[in-house]
Order: C-alpha cells, then sequence, then structure tokens
C-alpha cells in the first residue's frame, strides 16, 4: 500500500523537475534579465511547497518500503530510490534553494553593477538538470519495485 505513495509523490516530483528542466529553466536562460528576476520569482513561489511535499513524501515511502519489503531486490531498489531521493532533496537545499532565495531578494530594476558576472542562470540550471536526473532515476527504482512485485 506504500508503494502507490512513493510512485505518486515521486512521479509529480520527478514530472514537475522534467518540465522545469525542459521548458522552465530554457525559457528562464533566454530571457532579458530584467523579465527573468520577475519570471523566476513567480515561478518558484509556485513550486513551494509542493515539491518539497512530493520529495519528502516519496523519500519516506522508499525508506518504510526499505525497511518492510519481501525481499532483497524490493529492499535494494526501495533504499535506491530513498537515497536518489535524499540527493534531490541535497541538491536542491545546497544548491538551487540558495540561489533561489538570491534571486527573491533582487529588485529587478537595480541589479548587481556586476551581474554578468554573478548570473546564476548557467549554474541553476545545470543543478536542476541534476535534481531531475536524480528524481527520475528514483522514479524508475520505484516502477521497477512494481515489476519485481508482480
Amino acid at each position: 500500500m506504500i508503494l502507490p505513495i512513493s510512485l505518486l509523490a515521486g512521479g509529480l516530483a520527478a514530472g514537475a523537475l522534467c518540465l522545469s528542466a525542459l521548458g522552465g529553466a530554457p525559457m528562464l536562460v533566454a530571457l532579458p534579465v530584467h523579465q527573468y528576476v520577475n519570471v523566476h520569482k513567480f515561478l518558484v513561489t509556485r513550486f513551494d511547497p509542493f515539491m518539497p511535499i512530493c520529495l519528502l513524501v516519496a523519500l519516506l515511502a522508499d525508506a518504510t518500503i526499505a525497511v518492510l519489503a519481501p525481499g532483497d531486490l524490493v529492499r535494494a531498489l526501495a533504499v535506491t530510490g530513498a537515497l536518489l531521493y535524499a540527493g534531490v532533496i541535497t541538491v536542491s537545499l545546497t544548491k538551487n534553494v540558495p540561489i533561489n532565495r538570491w534571486i527573491a531578494a533582487l529588485d529587478p530594476a537595480d541589479l548587481p553593477a556586476d551581474w554578468h558576472s554573478v548570473d546564476p542562470r548557467a549554474r541553476w540550471r545545470s543543478w536542476n538538470m541534476v535534481r531531475t536526473c536524480l528524481a527520475v532515476t528514483a522514479l524508475v527504482a520505484g516502477v521497477s519495485m512494481v515489476g519485481v512485485l508482480l
């Protein structure tokens, strides 16, 4: 009964991150700087607290499955999924969230004079791709548990 919760939460998180990686990040990189700051602020507020809740639920569900797993392969897949979701959360908290907070504090009409050297878009996009790959791989581990259990 816990596996569907893991798959739902993990699927929502992976889907949102894929949307961000495939559409949001490329759009943000292409925007003029003054528009970028406003659009980034708008988008980020739409993903909180949705993404943290989904990731935490998926991690806890997979950790629970790992403890209660009926076999070694399911246990290994659940542990893998939980570790991957922990990786997504770690990258988010240490890389993307600090950039989000910095941008949230910016005034688009008064950007730093050295913007070209501090522009975080490439770094944010790269770390977003890392967490997207981790989340999708965790979801694959979850789907694989279904295959093993059938």
